[in-house]
């Protein structure tokens, strides 16, 4: 953690005291809650550090809540509808990630998910201009940005006739 323009610094600080606090308060209420940090959990000023909860319940903060901090809360599941059933347990539901080995099996559950977008082994923190970015639920804007939305967003239409003589 340091100044992200250093080299070797993979993690900068959070936006702003307010935010730090917040992350805070979600971790430790899901500790409370009998969630255990297996890696980070302890801020550092501005800085708050990669931090791994192992079982969360999804009546937790680290799960209800959208965190946008570096922490990742751990829920198991034993078949895919139950994987299905919990990501979907959520008011939320801007981005997804489903690994498998087989990619059929991936693609049926990305399938079931209420995400704007999913991505089949591969992290979810992706995007790219040409691509429709948004969510569903209470993230994202419904996918209005990127692709062809673009093309409307930043662009003026303009009638233009032509004929072949004067």
């Amino acid at each position: 953690m340091g100044d992200p323009r250093e080299e070797g610094v993979a993690i900068g600080p959070v936006i702003s005291e307010r935010q730090v606090v917040r992350i805070e308060r979600i971790v430790d209420e899901s500790v409370a809650a009998g969630a255990r940090v297996l890696a980070g959990g302890r801020r550092d000023g501005l800085f708050y550090p990669p931090t791994v909860l192992d079982h969360v319940e999804r009546t937790m903060p680290a799960f209800a809540e959208e965190i946008f901090g570096p922490v990742a809360p751990v829920v198991t599941f034993r078949t895919g509808a139950e994987a299905v059933e919990i990501a979907n347990d959520t008011e939320y539901g801007l981005t997804a990630a489903v690994h498998s080995r087989s990619m059929p099996r991936a693609t049926a559950l990305a399938e079931q998910l209420r995400t704007g977008m999913v991505h089949l082994n591969d992290v979810s923190a992706k995007d790219a201009a040409n691509a429709p970015f948004g969510g569903m639920g209470a993230s994202g804007n419904g996918s209005r940005i990127g692709g062809t939305a673009n093309l409307e967003q930043f662009t003026q239409w303009r009638w233009m006739t032509m004929s072949r003589a004067a």
